[in-house]
């Protein structure tokens, strides 16, 4: 197999015009060498199967249309119906199979693949640029050679990969078990709702979402050093603005973070502080959401309605707004600052139309 994997690889430099000979001559000098492809890790690297996209459709009921986009949603170019599918791809059938069984609509099916394969590019590109970064590039600069540097550094991909797939099969466990409890806990406060015995609180707590649009790029451009220092800026900033009204940020998501505050309109304060003092720090404008209501916490992570609907807010907000729930308002005595309402707004995982208001800074 290691052989058949060299030979593919030698096939592709071939078309791509690097003659042969010169391959050959580096082989044979010990400048190259593709003996790392016979390492246990490369068994990963997929076969081409005996079936193509077609026949799969038509053995499965999966609609040719959706089978077509699954080398897409991996990151390649859409395949034809007569291709033959690579083995991972026939690993994904089973899942699509189900989900047509289940009445799914195929563009949900498709965006799902998407979602997969756009999150499982961005891991796997971060660890190809860390392997290069941190085993590659010190390599080369201690004066090995090309051939001397794959061999070395497929060894340690095959010590790595035995410990990555374990942790990043316990990661995405985790994530599960969140967006599961999410649910969950919104389906029961539904419940409660319909019988009626979903309480009010005389003041709730409120929870807000912070977002930088744009952060996650900025911080990739720049480097790590500077990621680094964005980030440290970032964080002193907003632990600084939420502690100094009762909040605490209590968890960090890419471009943004979550707060939580005993009182909703300590929390507006914090919000308005926030998306003042960001840019003056070198970062990119903020926008902020804010909820208030029950808020369950379990095992670490917070969860329920206000959770979610403090995060569709911050989604809809322009940069530098503070957006608020008619909830904040009812519950929120704040001085010096004042609510414009925007009127009903659609948010995405939210039942009815809610109505928004802007916070802002008394003149």
């Amino acid at each position: 197999m290691g052989d058949l994997r060299g030979a593919r690889l030698i096939h592709s430099l071939d078309r791509a015009g690097i003659p042969l000979d010169g391959i050959a001559a580096a082989v044979r000098s010990g400048h190259l060498s593709f003996a790392f492809f016979d390492l246990p890790n490369y068994e990963r690297f997929s076969a081409i199967s005996s079936k193509t996209f077609r026949e799969v459709s038509a053995e499965t009921s999966i609609p040719l249309e959706v089978l077509l986009g699954v080398r897409e949603a991996a990151g390649s170019t859409r395949a034809e119906p007569e291709d033959r599918m690579r083995d991972d791809e026939l690993e994904i059938v089973p899942m699509i199979r189900l989900q047509v069984s289940h009445g799914f609509d195929p563009a949900v099916i498709e965006r799902t693949m998407r979602m997969y394969g756009d999150s499982l590019r961005r891991i796997a590109e971060t660890e190809a640029d860390c392997y290069h970064t941190q085993v590659e590039q010190p390599l080369f600069d201690a004066g090995k050679g090309p051939g001397e540097v794959l061999e070395i550094g497929s060894r340690f991909g095959a010590d790595w990969n035995l410990l990555a797939d374990p942790a990043l099969l316990a990661m995405y466990h985790s994530q599960q078990e969140h967006a599961w409890m999410r649910n969950i806990v919104e389906d029961v406060e539904s419940a409660l709702e319909q019988a009626g015995l979903r309480s009010r609180l005389a003041t709730p707590p409120a929870v807000s979402f912070l977002d930088l649009s744009g952060y996650t790029r900025l911080t990739e451009e720049r480097g790590d050093k500077a990621a680094a220092d964005l980030a440290s800026t970032l964080a002193g900033l907003v632990n600084r603005a939420s502690g100094d009204h009762g909040g605490r940020a209590v968890k960090w998501l890419g471009d943004g973070v979550m707060f939580v505050f005993k009182d909703p309109g300590r929390a507006v304060l914090g919000a308005l502080e926030m998306v003042e003092r960001i840019p003056a720090a070198g970062l990119p404008p903020a926008r902020v959401g804010v909820d208030a209501g029950p808020v369950i916490f379990q095992d670490g992570d917070y969860f329920g309605r206000t959770v979610n609907t403090a995060a569709r807010i911050a989604a809809y907000a322009r940069s530098g707004e503070v957006l608020v729930s008619d909830a904040v308002l009812q519950a929120a005595h704040v001085a010096g600052c004042r609510f414009e309402p925007i009127g009903p707004a659609e948010l995405k995982g939210v039942a009815q139309p809610l109505s928004l208001h802007l916070a802002k800074r008394e003149s």
